[in-house]
């Protein structure tokens, strides 16, 4: 990324999770790590797992909710019950849990089970030990994107999670950013949940704007960071290259 006043820093899209570690390292990712000089990514605790997990714990607790099975529709629930079953789970242990906690808890393990756990962020994190790490977000911002989803929001995405790993493993966006392939990623960033326009909304769109203000703003302070974020935040019209662009950067 170039500004008209010789501002310069790098946009590196990351995988979240990977079946089994890549060699993502190539001479134009170790010449950012080597000129920038700051690492700006989603949260900045991506290679502290305890912490995560406590912040996670702190805001997914409430009560009155009904039985899981019945947050989604009536001809979901057996897809439910399957999916539950294959983690080892039964609609209990989700008492008291918050809906959106319980579709990202869910998500969780179905990728663990059948994706991996390789994720780029703590990798990049080890990569540019010394550098300072910015945060967009901060863990507990991020999960507080999906805590105040209206709860028919939070529903679709309990649905949508069920319907993804019923599917099976796709492997679509990883295909496409190891091929360096924008118009698939962007393809592929709108299935799923994020087909979804309230949820394209509140976690894709919005953020992606108010990342777009951050990384000018560190720009034109003279900042040369490289930012990390999830690949789907790159692509279309409503990426960060996109959004930078209409700022008056190259």
């Amino acid at each position: 990324v170039r500004g008209p006043q010789g501002q310069q820093g790098w946009l590196f899209g990351t995988i979240h999770a990977l079946p089994d570690p890549v060699d993502w390292r190539s001479p134009a990712v170790d010449a950012a790590l080597t000129r920038s000089d700051r690492l700006v990514m989603e949260i900045g605790n991506a290679d502290r797992p305890d912490e995560l997990a406590r912040i996670f714990e702190s805001l997914m607790h409430s009560p009155g909710h009904p039985p899981l099975d019945q947050r989604v529709p009536a001809d979901r629930r057996d897809a439910l019950v399957r999916v539950l079953r294959q983690q080892g789970a039964i609609d209990k242990d989700y008492s008291g849990i918050e809906t959106w906690a319980a579709a990202l808890s869910i998500a969780r393990t179905a990728s663990a089970q059948a994706q991996g756990d390789f994720g780029l962020e703590a990798e990049l994190m080890r990569a540019a030990a010394g550098k300072p790490v910015v945060e967009l977000e901060g863990a507990r911002a991020q999960l507080g994107i999906f805590d105040g989803l209206a709860e028919a929001d939070q529903r679709d995405l309990l649905n949508a999670v069920v319907a993804e790993i019923e599917t099976g493993p796709q492997r679509g966006l990883e295909q496409a950013w190891a091929r360096g392939d924008m118009v698939a990623m962007e393809r592929e960033a709108r299935t799923g949940l994020l087909a979804d326009p309230e949820l394209r909304a509140s976690l894709l769109t919005a953020r992606n704007r108010a990342w777009a203000d951050a990384v000018a703003t560190l720009l034109g302070r003279g900042a040369r960071p490289l930012v990390a974020v999830g690949a789907a935040h790159m692509a279309g019209p409503d990426g960060l290259p996109a959004l930078l662009a209409a700022r008056g950067f190259t």
